[in-house]
């Protein structure tokens, strides 16, 4: 059974920082994106980062510059680094996986609170 695992929620103050991590039980490789997903209550579910096999990533408009995708190809992870968090960044975050077998994959979510 293919899991996408998130690790690194939690409460944070606006201006802090979080990473989140998103560990796979197959090989990175098998996935042709792997990306960040967020919903906030009555909202739908929205793309935050994503990063291609090749290396390339892509970023929602509002967290552009705040919000950085990476891959760590050896341990089949990848993490969102968030600084600057603002209360709007409040959601659950979702790991993504879009695989090479045509089948999207989906982590169980992890909380991000930012407030005082």
């Amino acid at each position: 059974q293919v899991q996408l695992v998130e690790s690194g929620g939690g409460l944070v103050q606006p201006g802090g920082s979080l990473r989140l991590s998103c560990a796979a039980s197959r090989s990175i490789f098998s996935y042709k994106t792997m990306g960040w997903y967020r919903q906030a209550p009555g909202n739908e579910r929205e793309l935050v980062a994503r990063i291609t096999l090749g290396g390339s990533s892509n970023y929602a408009d509002s967290v552009k510059g705040r919000f950085t995708i990476s891959r760590e190809n050896a341990k089949s992870t990848v993490h969102l680094q968030m600084n600057s968090l603002k209360p709007e960044d409040t959601a659950v975050y979702y790991c993504n996986g879009e695989g090479l077998d045509g089948r999207d994959y989906w982590g169980q979510g992890t909380q991000v609170t930012v407030s005082s």
